[in-house]
């Protein structure tokens, strides 16, 4: 009766994982946009069935702005929430989006102060690295600095911060560029 039992055994458990894996294909076919894998783009001329147009392309980042200076330099646009990253030779190394801070610099070049690279808690108690400071707001310092969780949250208003937030690549990218006394030039 054991030979038996264990046969039974074995077919109910290659049975069990069979539904299970139909369940998790189900379940992953049909999850929300957010946490399914990306599932390819059909082309098509025609706007698909109830949609009015098709999806717009993602732009591409703003030009440099004119009159941002010349030579090595970090350009930061407020407006357009974008920094570029410029080399001795005025050529863009990188241009990438940020989040500003609730304090922001003026228009006006500016000289990176100071920088400190390991993790430590920024002024809205977020965990960040490579803070890169250029300015000082109302006693607060101002500086580009990356959330080591990645986060790029819009500021508390109520809050006094200096944050200029970006991705952690981003963040990366700025601590190898800006050393200290490289210009940063801030732009409406």
């Amino acid at each position: 009766m054991a030979r038996g039992s264990s046969g039974i055994v074995a077919g109910l458990t290659a049975a069990a994982l069979a539904v299970v894996g139909f369940l998790a294909y189900q379940a992953s076919a049909n999850a929300p946009d957010s946490v399914a894998v990306p599932k390819p783009k059909v082309s098509s001329s025609a706007p698909a069935a109830g949609h009015d147009k098709p999806k717009e392309k993602k732009k591409s980042p703003p030009a440099l702005p004119a009159g941002s200076g010349t030579g090595k330099r970090v350009v930061y646009a407020l407006g357009d929430r974008q920094v570029w990253l410029v080399d001795e030779a005025g050529k863009v190394t990188r241009t990438f989006e940020v989040m500003p801070s609730a304090l922001n610099p003026l228009p006006g070049k500016y000289l990176v102060g100071t920088r400190s690279g390991p993790a430590g808690k920024g002024s809205d108690g977020v965990t960040i690295e490579h803070v890169v400071r250029f300015a000082m707001v109302d006693g607060v310092s101002v500086g580009f600095s990356a959330a080591v969780d990645g986060s790029m949250e819009s500021p508390d208003p109520s809050l006094k911060t200096g944050g200029v937030r970006m991705s952690r690549a981003d963040g990366d990218a700025v601590w190898e560029f800006a050393t200290v006394r490289t210009p940063v030039v801030v732009v409406p």
